[in-house]
């Protein structure tokens, strides 16, 4: 369990600093959703 939450602190932070490179929010939030998609396929679908 500390393991899987690590991983996702440590993701969680690469999207914080990815967000300051991207002022768009819209291209946030397209991302936010990608990221969402594949997280939702990897656990629930793999």
């Amino acid at each position: 369990m500390k393991k899987m939450i690590g991983f996702i602190a440590f993701w969680i932070a690469v999207g914080m600093l990815l967000m300051l490179f991207f002022t768009s929010k819209l291209i946030g939030l397209v991302i936010c959703a990608l990221l969402l998609l594949i997280g939702y396929n990897f656990y629930y679908c793999g």
